[in-house]
């Protein structure tokens, strides 16, 4: 475990206007750019961006058209040559007018730092890093924990980035294992979203439905594929989630059909429910 500095907002210097991905989200799901939501709604996007070799500025467009409050970015670099040497959470975060942000590496790639990244439209009052168990030799994985005020409640959010595909799948089973212990000692309200490179039916997956609901299988939107294969008429690989757990009430979920990154983003629409009222202890009559 690693307590990590929080970085410092970044000012806008523009409005950034609403812009949308070359082709529209799932059938049947309009996607509003809302300005404000109520106290209590979200709108959460995991994605990963392929360390913006596509052009980092159209993953910033994808980011923007669909006005997040909380993203979760796996594939990250950080001053990378790869990167032009830019810090591309810090890049993305201001141009999708999300003033809190932080990256996490992971491993050293071209020059840089390489990990997952976090953007945030609340503060981040608190971060937490945990290597994730990987093979001899292999990349290394890991799991944040994030802390935020939502509507007056503590809320956990905790982004992560399993094991590739296509072999790697015990290794998979024992990093879900130790984020849904993670999960499971937390008592406050949690998302988790990232790329956790298995099929829903997976045993890694499974594990963390014990304590989260699939938000796109829990509203009934966005369960299609979000990594397209490489082989002509081969369906996309659903790989890609938003998990919530019981203080959320999933709204609606999509997969953004945009060529920004190798994999499609995933949005979705929840609302957090009110804290519970505390129970009262009843007096002893003499």
């Amino acid at each position: 475990m690693r307590l990590l500095r929080l970085l410092p907002a970044l000012s806008l210097t523009a409005i950034l206007a609403c812009a949308s991905g070359p082709h529209p989200p799932s059938a049947g799901v309009e996607w509003e750019a809302a300005a404000a939501r109520a106290p209590g709604e979200l709108r959460v996007m995991t994605f990963n961006i392929e360390s913006g070799v596509r052009g980092l500025e159209g993953v910033a467009e994808v980011i923007r058209g669909a006005r997040p409050d909380i993203v979760a970015l796996q594939e990250v670099d950080l001053g990378s040559s790869r990167a032009g040497g830019l810090d591309q959470t810090a890049v993305l975060a201001e141009r999708a007018g999300l003033p809190y942000h932080a990256h996490f590496r992971t491993t050293e790639l071209f020059g840089g730092a390489y990990g997952i990244a976090l953007l945030s439209r609340f503060p981040l009052e608190a971060l937490e890093q945990y290597p994730l168990p990987v093979p001899p030799g292999a990349e290394p994985r890991t799991v944040v924990h994030a802390l935020m005020q939502v509507a007056g409640r503590e809320v956990s959010v905790y982004l992560t980035h399993l094991i590739r595909r296509p072999f790697n799948g015990e290794a998979r089973v024992r990093q879900s294992a130790l984020i849904a212990a993670l999960l499971a000692k937390d008592p406050r309200p949690k998302l988790l979203m990232g790329d956790l490179n298995d099929d829903p039916d997976s045993q890694p997956v499974r594990l963390l439905r014990r304590e989260l609901t699939d938000v796109a299988a829990a509203s009934g939107q966005g369960v299609e594929g979000t990594y397209p294969l490489p082989l002509p008429f081969s369906p996309a690989l659903r790989i890609d989630y938003v998990f919530a757990c019981e203080d959320f009430v999933p709204v609606r979920s999509a997969v953004l059909h945009v060529g920004a990154s190798d994999h499609y983003p995933v949005i979705a629409d929840l609302r957090l429910k009110d804290a519970p009222e505390p129970q009262k202890v009843s007096g002893v009559t003499p």
